[in-house]
């Protein structure tokens, strides 16, 4: 945070400069460490009048305010800044709230679509050595599986055994040679 005080007509003296610094460290919540702070003095009449501007590197501030009492002044720029900020902040948040809705709703449409020749589902499982007779064995065990691919222990090589659509008999897939 920088802070720069300039005073026209007006002397800032160092409890000004401090009380500037102290209130300005209330804005600090809202940016951390990334805002510069402009305070202007100066008398008008009667009154003592602050000109606080608050500048981000994406956004500027504005507050002035006029009272008899300097400090007072200030105060209030550092409260109407803060509510500045935070109906910005709140609006910034509205709107990101609402485009991670909106892309969400993105994902789900394409998601829904029909996706066609592309692998969407892999599924892992253990090969085990099997004769082709155990092997139909353990696929009747399992009436929710149309498939099982076991080594076929007579041959050495990897064989698929599947249920046929009549759900009675069974058809063996085997590699040549």
């Amino acid at each position: 945070m920088n802070i720069k005080i300039v005073g026209k007509e007006l002397k800032a003296t160092e409890a000004i400069k401090d009380y500037i610094g102290k209130k300005s460290e209330k804005l600090e919540k809202y940016f951390g460490e990334e805002f510069d702070v402009t305070a202007t003095i100066k008398t008008e009449g009667g009154l003592q009048v602050a000109e606080m501007e608050v500048k981000t590197p994406t956004d500027r501030f504005r507050a002035v305010t006029a009272h008899k009492d300097l400090y007072a002044s200030i105060d209030k720029d550092i409260d109407i800044l803060e509510g500045q900020i935070r109906k910005m902040k709140t609006k910034k948040d509205q709107q990101n709230m609402t485009e991670s809705i909106r892309n969400k709703e993105m994902i789900r449409d394409m998601e829904q679509q029909e996706v066609e020749g592309e692998i969407i589902k892999t599924l892992y499982y253990e090969i085990k050595p099997l004769s082709p007779e155990d092997a139909k064995l353990e696929l009747e065990g399992r009436p929710q599986d149309k498939f099982l691919t076991f080594i076929n222990i007579e041959t050495g090589k990897v064989n698929v055994i599947y249920r046929l659509k009549d759900n009675k008999n069974f058809g063996l897939v085997e590699p040549e040679a």
